[in-house]
């Protein structure tokens, strides 16, 4: 009877915690629309917002099942960068002007599934060295993206790798029904993950190893293996970003998004991942996605420095999680 209270104000808390969420959005949309009235809500500005989340927002899905798990993943942005590196290689190298649309697609998909496979190698790299070395996520995945960006480096010598087909480039910069190509990309995405996480055993035992691993282990699911496929989807999250990139940017170079993995965390956090692991809804990540695009656009259109931005980011986040602390029983 006590665990099933207990259960319930746990719900009841999360439930509360997304309701505030989406309270602090519709405020800020409210602030934003009065203080620039005639341009934060001009379809100009939000179709300029739905360009923007899509590749943060699967690096953020990227994030975000690890942390379930009780890891995380320092390596999505160099994984997602060496798999653009190479789907441009390839591309740039083969794709000439005289080409038909036929031929042109089929290299465009033969780099895209080895961008793919990279991304799915380097999560299963990470996997296995996490399950059954016993290294922990944050030096493992550390470890991992130096080494990715180490190689990044060497295969383009610093340079940017550009001239991409214009029939990739649709991907990243295509609109359908007046909505960007990405958004729709995210969002499937989005309702897969989500999916995968509330309806399959997969999503199930991820949520029972962030909350105790040991009892999941006993419980005979096999916590290893589901390790090891957390990982490795968290990389092919990871490898699509890095298609949406490419395309939208027309280019791939070593250094692009590093900016992102911070604010992956944060958002994964501020959508109401517990950073030890156990909960966290797809739909809290998204809601925390358009939380952080919003004050980031409202506060471009006032022309506040994008430093400050990173600042409010910052202490959002600390402020998040210090309510969180308070909440908790015996505090």
């Amino acid at each position: 009877m006590s665990r099933n209270k207990s259960s319930g104000t746990s719900a009841f808390s999360k439930h509360t915690e997304m309701i505030s969420l989406g309270t602090i959005l519709f405020a800020l949309i409210i602030v934003f629309s009065l203080l620039l009235p005639g341009q934060f809500l001009k379809a100009g500005n939000l179709q300029s917002m739905a360009f923007q989340l899509p590749e943060l927002g699967v690096l953020a899905l990227a994030m975000m099942i690890t942390m379930l798990t009780g890891g995380i993943n320092l390596s999505i942005i160099t994984s997602a960068n060496l798999s653009g590196i190479v789907m441009a290689m390839i591309i740039t190298r083969n794709v000439t002007a005289g080409m038909d649309a036929s031929q042109t697609g089929w290299i465009i998909f033969v780099a895209i599934l080895a961008g793919m496979s990279i991304s799915l190698v380097v999560g299963l790299v990470n996997g296995l060295i996490i399950a059954y070395i016993g290294i922990s996520p944050i030096l493992a995945t550390l470890g991992t993206m130096t080494l990715l960006e180490g190689i990044s480096l060497v295969i383009t010598k610093g340079y940017v790798i550009s001239g991409l087909p214009r029939s990739l480039l649709q991907i990243g910069n295509g609109v359908f029904l007046g909505v960007p190509v990405p958004m729709f990309i995210f969002i499937g995405v989005a309702i897969v993950m989500a999916i995968l996480l509330n309806k399959t055993r997969l999503g199930l035992s991820t949520y029972m190893i962030g909350s105790n691993i040991k009892a999941t282990g006993f419980s005979g699911i096999n916590t290893n293996k589901v390790t090891i496929l957390v990982y490795m989807i968290s990389g092919l999250l990871a490898g699509l970003a890095s298609l949406i990139m490419i395309a939208r940017f027309n280019s791939a170079k070593a250094g692009y998004g590093s900016s992102y993995l911070l604010v992956t965390v944060l958002v994964s956090v501020l959508g109401g991942i517990n950073p030890n692991g156990g909960f966290g809804k797809v739909s809290g990540v998204f809601l925390g996605l358009v939380l952080l695009q919003v004050i980031s656009s409202g506060l471009n259109l006032l022309g506040i420095s994008q430093f400050l931005t990173l600042a409010l980011w910052g202490g959002l986040l600390l402020g998040v999680e210090g309510l969180r602390l308070m909440r908790r029983p015996g505090r």
